[in-house]
């Protein structure tokens, strides 16, 4: 169940009159946003949700809502987060902040290179399964560490060690239509969306995937993180 609807600015008021500043009430910004927005319907509903939050992200203006103490222990009973997102592990990318929610409202897979595994499967299907999260998001990013490995691995330039080794294998048949002319950050960058779409291919594959999207039940959608801009640019 869901917490009763409270804006930002009914909280400031109530804080105020407890004797509390804005400064300890999370930082949070005085306006009418709802703190419990709705849960979206559809998949679409639940893009726009992290559209909006990721375009916060960017401009500095985060609204660092479902992080309060009340909040995390409602979510105690349990959890429907509105879209689950399978991202990469790397640091700089931390996925509930990129899109500006909190406790609660992403479930979220983080692996090196966001690759596809039976363990990475398994956990989407839990959460399309039991969570019915209502949208899908591969996300890989600028930079990766494990795309830059696999492309090593390919050229032999750099041997890995053994488990490093086992996952750059995931990563290597996104690569093998790089063009051959791509050099440096450019075919960096190349590589990252191709090793999002390979994923993404891999997951579509799925007959449990196709019956999700065939009943309408799941939208699946991929994207980038840019590490300069702090955006995340969706692919077509």
């Amino acid at each position: 169940m869901r917490c009763n609807t409270v804006t930002r600015r009914k909280f400031a008021c109530a804080a105020t009159a407890a004797g509390l500043t804005l400064g300890s009430v999370c930082g949070w910004a005085v306006d009418d946003t709802p703190l419990d927005d709705p849960f979206p319907n559809t998949g679409e509903e639940a893009l726009a949700r992290l559209k909006e939050g990721k375009r916060r992200f960017a401009e500095g203006k985060v609204r660092h809502a479902h992080q309060a103490a009340d909040w995390r222990k409602h979510l105690a009973a349990g959890q429907r987060p509105i879209a689950t997102i399978l991202g990469c592990s790397d640091s700089r990318v931390p996925i509930e902040l990129v899109f500006d929610q909190g406790f609660g409202d992403l479930f979220v897979i983080r692996v090196a290179g966001n690759v596809i595994a039976d363990e990475t499967i398994g956990s989407i299907g839990y959460a399309l399964r039991h969570l019915k999260t209502p949208l899908l998001v591969i996300m890989g990013h600028e930079g990766c560490g494990a795309v830059t490995a696999a492309l090593n691995a390919v050229t032999g330039a750099i041997p890995q060690a053994k488990y490093i080794q086992a996952l750059v294998r995931h990563i290597e048949p996104a690569l093998k239509q790089l063009d051959d002319r791509l050099e440096g950050e450019a075919r960096l960058s190349a590589a990252v969306e191709a090793n999002v779409r390979w994923s993404a291919e891999q997951l579509s594959r799925l007959p449990e995937a196709q019956q999700f999207r065939d009943e309408k039940l799941v939208k699946m959608v991929s994207g980038v993180y840019e590490l300069k801009t702090g955006t995340v640019r969706f692919l077509d």
